[in-house]
């Protein structure tokens, strides 16, 4: 294989109460990135289109991720890639992770499938500390694996899958502020009241149970974030109005999506989640702010190929 194109698609890390720990993969929404195989024997990037981003290869998350991969593998090749981006960086839906993980998958490809999905997320966690300084795995794994994801362990790194519902839909409201996940990191309290850790764990383990038995009204009371979401939202403009706005209006819960400022909302079925847009919009046109709105199906599939 010489040439190979790509989807990576965006992803909702912490789902409000899994904090670094849990994440899903968007279906609809995401970047494409080929990569060519060619004998420089190092790693270039020809095109970026739809972000500004470093073209040189070592301050760019998907050049330094191939680079690592190539290395690892005492590959005898180069790579070249271009990347289009279709969400900008600093949503909170997981940029920089779409980057590394589309060129772990691509890279690991190109090699003959010499690594496992674990592995691929190891890679990819690399980039994600060239981002934003720490080697958070919620996002990438997500964008690996698809569906949702629970990092059980980060030594040794075990990344397990959930099983999704099927009628289970995604809403997204994405104000065109960036929010770098770094500076999302700066606010976060350094310790937690045991009473808080108690109901923010209690609830990770309410949405688990949800997923797994399809018991949609448990998926949404475990969306409760008591630990990170009040620290985060003073930098998202009308959270808490958005917030309590999809709610009244049938979502099953909603809350940060990743560091923001992307606003996420669960809801049972693609007719619901659509009205759910109707409120985001509603909600936000006039608040003198441009953003975007986007309706998905939990993604089955994380990084894969395409045509």
């Amino acid at each position: 294989m010489d040439c190979i194109k790509i989807f990576a698609p965006a992803t909702v890390a912490n789902v409000s109460c899994g904090f670094d720990a849990m994440g899903f993969a968007l279906e609809t929404l995401g970047d494409e990135m080929e990569f060519s195989r060619n004998n420089s024997g190092v790693v270039t990037i020809s095109k970026i289109e739809g972000a500004d981003l470093p073209m040189e290869s070592a301050n760019n998350v998907a050049g330094f991720v191939a680079q690592a991969m190539l290395e690892d593998a005492k590959a005898n090749f180069g790579v070249d890639i271009q990347i289009t981006k279709k969400y900008k960086p600093g949503s909170g839906l997981g940029s920089s992770a779409a980057s590394s993980a589309g060129a772990a998958f691509a890279i690991n490809q190109l090699l003959g499938n010499q690594y496992s999905m674990v592995d691929l997320v190891r890679f990819s966690m690399l980039g994600e500390e060239l981002a934003c300084g720490s080697r958070i795995a919620d996002n990438v794994s997500a964008a690996i694996f698809g569906g949702f994801v629970l990092i059980r362990s980060y030594e040794p790194l075990d990344v397990i899958s959930i099983p999704t519902p099927k009628e289970l839909f995604v809403t997204v409201l994405h104000p065109q502020i960036e929010l770098k996940t770094a500076d999302g990191r700066k606010v976060l309290p350094s310790k937690v009241p045991l009473k808080k850790a108690v109901a923010q764990w209690a609830n990770v383990g309410g949405l688990i149970s949800g997923l797994h038995s399809n018991d949609y009204g448990l998926i949404g009371r475990s969306l409760e974030d008591v630990i990170v979401e009040p620290a985060r939202k003073l930098f998202i403009p009308h959270f808490d109005l958005v917030k309590e706005s999809v709610l009244k209006n049938g979502a099953l819960g909603a809350g940060i999506s990743g560091s923001g400022p992307s606003i996420f909302a669960l809801s049972k079925g693609e007719a619901q989640a659509r009205i759910v847009a109707k409120t985001m919009d509603e909600t936000y046109c006039n608040k003198g702010l441009e953003y975007n709105i986007y309706v998905s199906k939990i993604g089955d599939s994380g990084t894969r190929i395409i045509e």
